[in-house]
């Protein structure tokens, strides 16, 4: 009879209590790396994203980027055909020559009038003293015509002339009151044409300042991420045309469970780990705490009074900022998928 050798009596054995001892250690080891971090796989890279939006209908007249071409801030992106602006322009500028044209005559008819009525001021004056003179004379006349000094048609000339020169100067009086009562109307003709000018000016403003929007800028720097936009096309205003997703900050949004919140706090160090470069070491830090869960912003947020109340652990979206940015941002996309796990002890 065979006799079976120690090794192969007792190797199943060793082989259970290596397993054993391995599956102790990694379930230990896991147990240990759970208690001083807490860690979540729902998270990505994110970056601001600007839209280039029209601000005025149109068809487009140039298009000067492509998907994905890098532009810099200030640079032009779009143009819209401004023809039709540009000859509305030109009337509205003609409309304000012929304005202006019209106020100028108005403060010129108010020169005229103020002319006028200092030269009525003098005349009035000169009538007053020929009045009094002629007055003085009638007065005299008629004392010498009692003495029998003189004829009695001298005495009648004298009141006749005094008589003429009295209405005469009621009359200057009228004319002069009338060009007074003018002068305020002209003068009030005068604000109005000038407010009008204003309207007109600032009508001319305005449409330059359309004009300006058929230029459309980037307003930062970054990398076009899709184009919406091609020559012919007929745009209105807020429709996206491009996105520019900035390249020159990156930071991670990582939602945990509310459960995972009592031991996380601001400072805190992160590892964080790309799915696109699994052995890039990535280091960061617990920047800011979202004030509401996920849900409760969504566009159609779960209302839990209605229906059957099922209980769901809710998530809160964490900011973390990205150490050594400068040394990585090339290799970052918005939208990457990250795993984070922040060291609570």
């Amino acid at each position: 009879m065979e006799t079976q050798s120690p090794l192969k009596k007792y190797l199943p054995k060793i082989i259970l209590v290596a397993v054993l001892i391995s599956v102790g250690y990694y379930a230990y080891t896991r147990y240990e790396h759970s208690q001083m971090y807490e860690s979540t796989d729902n998270a990505q890279i994110k970056t601001y994203q600007v839209p280039v939006l029209p601000r005025l209908a149109g068809y487009v007249k140039q298009v000067n980027i492509k998907d994905y071409d890098d532009v810099q801030k200030g640079e032009l992106l779009v143009e819209i055909d401004d023809q039709e602006m540009r000859l509305a322009l030109l009337e509205l500028e003609a409309t304000y020559n012929q304005m202006t044209t019209e106020v100028e005559n108005a403060r010129a008819n108010i020169k005229s009038t103020e002319l006028s009525l200092k030269a009525g001021d003098t005349g009035l004056k000169a009538s007053n003293l020929r009045k009094e003179k002629a007055k003085k004379d009638a007065e005299r006349d008629a004392r010498l015509l009692a003495e029998s000094a003189i004829t009695k048609k001298q005495s009648d000339d004298s009141q006749s002339n005094y008589e003429i020169l009295s209405a005469t100067l009621e009359a200057n009086q009228s004319d002069l009151n009338a060009n007074r009562s003018k002068l305020e109307i002209l003068g009030a003709n005068l604000h109005r044409a000038e407010a009008q000018l204003a309207v007109q000016r600032a009508k001319i403003e305005q449409q330059k300042l359309r004009l300006s929007y058929a230029k459309i800028y980037a307003a930062s720097a970054g990398k076009i991420g899709r184009k919406n936009v091609e020559t012919g096309q007929y745009i209105q205003p807020g429709q996206t045309l491009a996105t520019i997703v900035q390249d020159s900050l990156y930071w991670v949004i990582a939602n945990f469970k509310e459960t995972q919140l009592a031991k996380l706090k601001e400072g805190q160090e992160v590892n964080i780990k790309l799915d696109a470069f699994p052995d890039l070491v990535v280091k960061g830090n617990i920047q800011a705490f979202a004030k509401s869960t996920g849900a409760d912003v969504a566009l159609i947020p779960a209302d839990n009074a209605s229906g059957n109340f099922i209980k769901v652990t809710q998530k809160i979206p964490v900011k973390i900022a990205i150490k050594n940015l400068d040394k990585i941002k090339n290799l970052l996309r918005s939208g990457m998928s990250t795993e984070v796990e922040v060291r609570v002890k």
